[in-house]
Formats: C-alpha cells, sequence, structure tokens
C-alpha cells in the first residue's frame, strides 16, 4: 500500500508546491495543534515535511502521517501567516484524499459515511426529516424523559454537553422555493443569491430567514435557488473528493441562471469551501470557467452589509451588554473577512465590543473535528474559553453554525449558561433592529 500512496503523492502533490515551505516557522504560533502539543508532527511545517517523505518513499509506516493529518484541523490560519503563500490547506486535502482512497474502510465507517456524507447531505429533503426527528425528540417530551432517565450518562461528557447546547429546532419551512425577497428600500442598491447550506437551512432556518431581512432592509434583492445542494465541505476534508466536485458542479449550476451581483453564505466554513471550487475544478475542462465565474461572486453577508452602508443608514440598538467576537476560521483565513464583522457589532448603540485575545485562533469545531477529535477539541475549546473570560463578555458572537455550537458548548463546560450566551451575528444585528424599532 504504502508504494501505491507514495505514487499518488507523486502524482497529486506538487513538489514545488511542497518545497515553497522555508521551514521558517512562522506557522506555528498561528497553529492551534502545534499551541497544544509544541510537537513538529502536528505544526503545519511538520506536516509539510511528512507529505514530501512519503512522497519520497522515505516512510515505513504511513499510517502515522495519516494521523498527523487526521488530527489538523484544517482552520488553515498558517496561510495568511506564511511569507512565502504556501497553499497548505489544498495540500492537506489532496492528501487526505489519497490516504482514504487507499485504505480499507471498515465496514462500520463505510456504512455511517454512506448514510451521512452520501444520503443525508446529498439530500435536503432527507436533512429535513432528520432534522424534524430532532425537533420531535425535543418537544414531545421524550428530551425531558432521556435527561430524566440519564440516557445520555452512556455518552461521554462532551456528547452530553452537545446534546444539551442544540438549539430548538424551528417547524420545517417550504418557503424557498427558487423565490426572490424583494428589497425594503426605495431603490435597489444590490442583487444577491443566497447560498442557503445544510445545517443553515434546517437547523439554522431562523438565521438563514435573518440573513435575507438584513439584506432586504439594506436595498438588496435576494434569490434563493431551489436546485442548490450541499457545499461539499465535509466531504472534501474528510477525503471524498469526487462527492465534493459533484456537489460542486451542481451547485455552480443551480447559481448560473440567477444574474446577480453577489452569491451570499452566512456560513464562514461553506463560504470557504465555496471560494475553493474553482480549485476543485481546476483540472476539469468542462467546469474550470464556470467554477471561477461562481466563486468569483461569493461573498459573506457581513460584507455585503458594509458595502452597502448598513451600519451607518440602519439605526442598531440593543441593551447594554458586553460583547466579543470569534472569528470563523475559514471566513477570515479563507475568505479574508475579519473587520466587517467587529464593524457591524461595534456600530450597534448598547453594544460595548471588547476584543478577545487570540480570537482569529480554532475555537476545535472545525467541521465535525469535535467528534472524530474530541480531546483535542476540547482541549483548543477550554483555552478559548479562558481567553472570553479576559473579557468579561456576556455575548459571544460568531459567523459560523459549527462555532456556534461550539461556543455554546464552551459555555455550557464552563457553568456559564445563566450569565453568558453565544449568537450569529445575523441574529444579532436583527434584534438590534427589531429593540430600535
Amino acid at each position: 500500500m504504502n508504494e501505491a500512496i507514495t505514487q499518488a503523492f507523486q502524482e497529486r502533490i506538487s513538489e514545488d508546491d511542497l518545497l515553497n515551505c522555508m521551514k521558517c516557522g512562522f506557522c506555528l504560533p498561528a497553529c492551534p495543534t502545534y499551541v497544544e502539543t509544541q510537537d513538529e508532527v502536528h505544526s503545519p511545517r511538520g506536516r509539510i515535511s511528512l507529505m514530501m517523505a512519503v512522497r519520497d518513499g522515505e516512510i515505513d509506516d504511513v499510517h502515522e502521517v495519516e494521523e498527523s493529518l487526521n488530527v489538523c484541523l484544517g482552520c488553515r490560519a498558517c496561510e495568511p501567516a506564511c511569507p512565502a503563500g504556501v497553499n497548505y490547506g489544498e495540500m492537506l486535502e489532496e492528501a487526505r484524499a489519497i490516504f482514504y482512497e487507499h485504505k480499507d474502510v471498515p465496514l462500520q465507517e463505510k456504512a455511517l459515511r454512506k448514510t451521512t456524507l452520501n444520503m443525508l447531505f446529498t439530500d435536503q429533503e432527507k436533512m429535513g426529516k432528520a432534522t424534524s426527528l430532532l425537533r420531535f425528540y425535543q418537544r414531545s417530551g421524550l428530551q425531558k424523559t432521556a435527561r430524566k432517565l440519564k440516557v445520555m450518562n452512556f455518552f461521554p461528557d462532551h456528547m452530553q454537553q452537545m446534546e444539551r447546547v442544540l438549539p430548538d429546532v424551528p417547524k420545517r419551512s417550504k418557503q424557498y422555493r427558487e423565490v426572490t425577497f424583494p428589497s425594503e428600500t426605495a431603490h435597489t442598491k444590490a442583487t444577491a443569491a443566497m447560498f442557503k447550506g445544510c445545517l443553515m437551512d434546517t437547523l439554522f432556518h431562523k438565521t438563514n430567514q435573518s440573513t435575507i431581512t438584513l439584506l432586504n432592509r439594506a436595498g438588496c434583492d435576494v434569490v434563493v435557488p431551489d436546485t442548490q445542494g450541499c457545499c461539499g465541505a465535509l466531504h472534501g476534508h474528510s477525503g471524498e473528493k469526487a462527492g465534493a466536485k459533484e456537489l460542486a458542479k451542481q451547485n455552480i449550476q443551480a447559481f448560473e441562471q440567477a444574474d446577480v451581483d453577489y452569491i451570499i453564505t452566512n456560513a464562514g466554513g461553506c463560504g470557504a469551501f465555496l471560494h475553493d471550487y474553482d480549485h476543485l475544478l481546476k483540472n476539469d475542462p468542462e467546469w474550470a470557467e464556470r467554477a471561477k465565474a461562481f466563486t468569483d461572486k461569493i461573498v459573506d453577508f457581513s460584507t455585503v452589509l458594509m458595502k452597502l452602508d448598513f451600519a451607518n443608514e440602519m439605526p442598531l440598538n440593543i441593551d447594554q451588554q458586553i460583547i466579543t467576537y470569534q472569528d470563523s476560521c475559514h471566513l477570515r483565513n479563507v475568505l479574508g473577512v475579519a473587520d466587517a464583522p467587529r464593524k457591524l457589532i461595534q456600530a450597534i448603540e448598547g453594544a460595548h465590543y471588547i476584543e478577545m485575545p487570540h480570537a482569529d485562533q480554532c475555537c476545535g469545531s472545525a467541521g465535525i473535528y469535535n467528534l472524530t477529535q474530541p480531546d483535542m477539541s476540547m482541549q483548543i475549546l477550554d483555552h478559548k474559553m479562558e481567553n472570553v473570560d479576559t473579557t468579561r463578555a456576556t455575548t459571544i458572537v460568531t459567523t459560523n453554525p459549527g462555532c456556534l455550537l461550539q461556543m455554546k458548548l464552551g459555555i455550557e463546560r464552563t457553568e456559564q449558561t445563566d450569565t453568558m450566551h453565544a449568537v450569529h451575528l445575523a441574529d444579532l444585528l436583527l434584534e438590534a433592529i427589531s429593540t430600535d424599532g
């Protein structure tokens, strides 16, 4: 197997890309797993060295390399820190795909992947039904009964805490059927197509509605293409590159007919993967140009609100509170959005904004990382909450569903549910408008 993996590395991961890493170490303080372990095996330059060794056939046990790559959060904080511009994220996903394609996947893992990645996340109707079951669990009394009988005690501590912080699932809505939500201003300033996502359109449907309302108030027409699907990030990050490509093509086709200025996202993880469609399909002659045209329009909703001067034109007011902001890694490191969310928060009267130390470092969520690497995830989260506490914040704002759940989990773990809460930026801004009105 080693020979096959070595050959795949030689064919699919450029030696020049690997050699771009100068081993300077600028990435080390930016890398959460290195900060936690102080182990070069868990640093970006260490992992690149391991990839090079696999490519050169110098490693006997490639499983140790695979484990190092799996421990990586994929936050890509090393990229903006790198003076040589190494495309670490691209090499990481290619390496993970090679390992996945060349290993004997256990039957249990195959079944889990088929159920989640190939059935649930590729079918919005199934995703809706799955979240409806969760809603039934929450509303029927089953949740109270399960807690009373201490059923969750059979699960690890972090799983018990996750169950407690899951948001109330909203009633399923069929309003997004290729519909346009018109601007609420006298003159339309921009047009946008909304990427609704999987979890965002089910578990966090309210946040999608908040985002559309904010854009409408800012003077933007919003259309929601009906044939769009999952962004493919979970597939791409877990080595299933072929599945990610199919989802990318589906989404590109869904948005091609929309004559819009922007394709809007409100989930940093989804937005970053959509932004990388041009790289994902760069070797496909039929789709490369179409992917580039698609990615050129990808933008976070906070950026559009700032462009439309939302913060200056819309009165924003909330009850007095201390607010801090946790960056979505992919929003900051891939899409380059860091200032817009902060400026929008600071524009709210009543919001006393305090910058969190190391807000730009990962919270430990990273898609499903908190499920696959729970020990490292919780270690990172616990240190994140120490940074939150220095701000004395009562509100933590995020711009990604995974980050939001992770910060809620952090609040639960530190027993601060009575004094602190986490909220998506879109919901906070809408609350600020409603409070004013």
